[in-house]
């Protein structure tokens, strides 16, 4: 029988329950049991594939084409498995399962009621993952925060899933503990009302992990034992770390896994394998010789602060890379737009090892984009473009090398005189009827490698299977007049003829790949790009 254990957060948002979730998995797949975990959205996007990036983070997309909360991305990176379709679901997709049913007259003429119809299709799903993974654990985070309406069918879903398996399911609270600056005490009473709030729904946690800026005393976790009705020693401490990656470690320190498996009545299957993982984090925390990393894009500024999570995949394959090689990653956010306002600040791209360009969407910050890459290009600067980053180098490698005139993209000038980036064939349809969702070229593809380049002397290999997310492509009508000036096709999917993977002569690194590479990059294993990247960089 699998065992469920749910993940539930309380207080405020943002509090870490996605890497909270992932590194129990992580470390009870260290014990030999098969671990999966799911991710709840409590909004009614059917999926994440519509929202804006500033507002709700990165989208990640599984290998099987679905566009996901970034959770699932560190889900990936600490479990070093895929997640597909099952391991995610929203409010929207579960409301769309049960009209849709009802439409078919699934529910042979019954009144079509949220409870217990739509808390029926919740366990439904967390059962089908379970049963499609072939999970010992199946961990569920409940995205949201208690006491929220939005989340309530599913905090019911999972009530109701401990009344038929009380002894195979747990409930985890993560929860925070402020400081504030005027008292200088670590308070409690948040967590109490939090636990307070997460019993009215009929749930009490096994385990609450407390997040806070620094370690938990034993006052504090006596007092949440009493309030909260639970015992001191399954108050979990959980203080700001320098690295998520450490989260596992410091979760062991409070000998949850072994805590989890005794509520459970159940033995490690091998001794803790983190070996590897704590390797890692002792060489985080100690390395310091740096490599810098400059990332130009636009989904930064949200009001007065700074979004990383826009770029989180990148972030971390950036990070995995330089770690991979004993450097301190040190990255810096550059506002594309800059570029367009005052072309001098483009002398201050030389102060960096490397230049990255990720993906995005639309024309602002473009123009900022193709003169940053013509910088790199020219100076020799080590270059990695990702999906519109590699669109924006070939617009650049065309403009300044091939001589065309005002070459572009359709997604920005549809009536350019040369456009070297075009609409992908079987999209024209879905943008004409405004089809948006869930409509671009998702998923896995493959790729077959030109030899005695640099793409296929990163891989080792001659075909390799990749992630993508787009409506454009480089179009096939300019492959003979680039290739004639020095660009070089290192990768083509040849199922479409689609070109995958660019890169130029007589540069130290300058590659753009149509796919996100930084999807599948994992903390013990660099993406293969990422890590010859950084390599370069390091040498300059």
């Amino acid at each position: 029988m699998t065992k469920y254990i749910f993940v539930i957060g309380g207080v405020m948002s943002g509090v870490g329950k996605g890497v909270a979730t992932a590194s129990l998995g992580k470390i009870l797949a260290s014990r030999g049991y098969n671990v999966s975990l799911v991710k709840i959205d409590p909004y009614l996007n059917v999926d994440a594939g519509t929202m804006n990036p500033v507002e709700h983070g990165e989208v990640f997309v599984t290998e099987d084409g679905l566009e996901t909360d970034q959770d699932l991305g560190n889900y990936e990176r600490f479990l070093d498995r895929n997640m597909h379709a099952c391991n995610s679901m929203t409010t929207g997709s579960v409301f769309k399962s049960v009209i849709e049913r009802e439409r078919d007259l699934k529910y042979e003429g019954k009144c079509v009621e949220t409870i217990p119809h739509v808390t029926e299709e919740v366990q439904k799903r967390i059962k089908k993952a379970a049963s499609e993974t072939g999970a010992d654990f199946l961990l569920v985070e409940i995205g949201g925060t208690v006491g929220e309406y939005q989340n309530m069918l599913f905090l019911e879903a999972a009530r109701l899933t401990r009344l038929l398996h009380p002894q195979d399911t747990l409930f985890i609270l993560v929860s925070y503990l402020p400081i504030p600056k005027m008292v200088g005490e670590m308070k409690t009473k948040p967590t109490q009302h939090a636990a307070r709030t997460l019993n009215s729904a009929g749930i009490q946690p096994d385990f609450i992990i407390a997040r806070s800026e620094v370690p938990l005393d034993e006052p504090r976790k006596k007092k949440i034992a009493i309030f909260c009705n639970v015992a001191p020693d399954d108050v979990i401490s959980a203080p700001d770390i320098t690295s998520i990656y450490e989260i596992p470690v410091n979760f062991e320190k409070d000998r949850i896994g072994n805590k989890i498996l005794k509520k459970f009545r159940m033995k490690p299957k091998k001794a803790a394998g983190l070996t590897g993982w704590n390797r890692l984090v002792r060489k985080i925390r100690t390395v310091s010789k740096p490599v810098k990393i400059g990332i130009i894009g636009k989904y930064f500024n949200s009001g007065n602060f700074v979004i990383k999570d826009a770029y989180l995949s990148v972030i971390e394959a950036t990070k995995h890379a330089a770690w991979h090689w004993d450097r301190k990653p040190e990255i810096q956010w550059l506002d594309s737009e800059i570029y367009e306002k005052n072309p001098r600040a483009l002398k201050a791209l030389s102060k960096y090892d490397g230049i990255i360009v990720p993906g995005g969407f639309g024309d602002r910050g473009v123009e900022g984009k193709i003169k940053a890459i013509g910088y790199v290009r020219k100076y020799k600067i080590p270059f990695l473009g990702l999906c519109y980053g590699m669109q924006l180098a070939t617009i650049e490698f065309a403009r300044n090398v091939c001589g065309l005139k005002n070459a572009h993209t359709t997604e920005v000038n549809k009536n350019t005189r040369h456009p070297v980036i075009d609409i992908m064939e079987e999209q024209k349809q879905n943008l004409e009827k405004s089809n948006y969702g869930a409509s671009m070229r998702l998923g896995a593809y493959r790729c077959v490698l030109t030899a005695d380049t640099l793409a296929q002397e990163a891989y080792g290999k001659k075909e390799v299977w990749e992630r993508h997310r787009h409506r454009y492509e480089l179009n096939n009508n300019y492959r003979q007049i680039l290739e004639s000036r020095g660009l070089v096709v290192s990768g083509v999917n040849p199922e479409k003829n689609l070109i995958e993977i660019i890169e130029i002569k007589n540069h130290p690194f300058f590659v753009g790949s149509q796919f996100h590479p930084e999807f599948l990059s994992r903390p013990l294993r660099p993406h293969p790009l990422f890590r010859d990247f950084v390599k370069a960089s390091i040498r300059k």
